[in-house]
């Protein structure tokens, strides 16, 4: 089975994880959708970490020390981010983290890697060196020489045929802004998880 949700909250999400466990269903993996696979034991306890790594070694040894502490893996690459992990020993805690400084800090990365994302596409706008006039005249996005001139049949056939490319021309550009903005928002909601957490642990 597969599903495709989007969470900023990491509690929502190890949640909502839990839930579709409880059902019977635990995640198996996680790209751009979530692939859950059929478990006969219930009794599952899932939780999720925030980190990237620059090599394999250095993420199978932070597979390791999870496994060593009784949890295993079950989704997540070395760069993706967000690792998945379930409780595979009853000794183990509850939880993945020790404390709540710890478990703050996933959401000081996310929001890093959120900002990172939003500079990267306003340096790729700025530097296209983007005229915002053609951007906000829609009828500047047409390349067919003379379009504007024409009249009747070859008006449209003209406008017909280069519309979809005028549309990909046109909002390419604008999707840009919009992007910075929606990842500028992650980010911020990221770093407000983060802040609410420590002052609830008084840090």
């Amino acid at each position: 089975m597969k599903k495709i949700r989007f969470y900023i909250s990491l509690e929502k999400e190890e949640k909502w994880l839990n839930e579709m466990a409880s059902q019977g269903w635990q995640l198996e993996r996680k790209h751009t959708k979530y692939k859950f696979c059929e478990i006969s034991s219930t009794n599952t306890i899932i939780k999720i970490d925030y980190r990237q790594f620059k090599s394999k070694y250095d993420f199978q040894n932070y597979i390791t020390l999870f496994n060593d502490s009784g949890w295993g893996h079950i989704a997540g690459t070395k760069t993706s981010g967000k690792q998945y992990f379930k409780k595979i020993e009853e000794k183990a805690g509850d939880d993945i983290f020790s404390d709540s400084s710890s478990k703050a800090e996933r959401y000081k990365r996310i929001s890093n890697m959120w900002l990172l994302l939003s500079a990267c596409y306003i340096a790729i706008y700025m530097s296209a060196n983007i005229n915002i006039t053609t951007v906000l005249n829609p009828k500047l996005w047409y390349s067919s020489p003379g379009i504007w001139e024409k009249v009747g049949t070859s008006f449209w056939v003209a406008f017909l045929c280069d519309t979809p490319f005028a549309m990909m021309r046109g909002f390419i550009w604008l999707g840009f802004p919009c992007l910075i903005i929606i990842y500028t928002i992650f980010a911020v909601k990221a770093r407000i998880y983060y802040q609410k957490i420590n002052l609830k642990t008084g840090i």
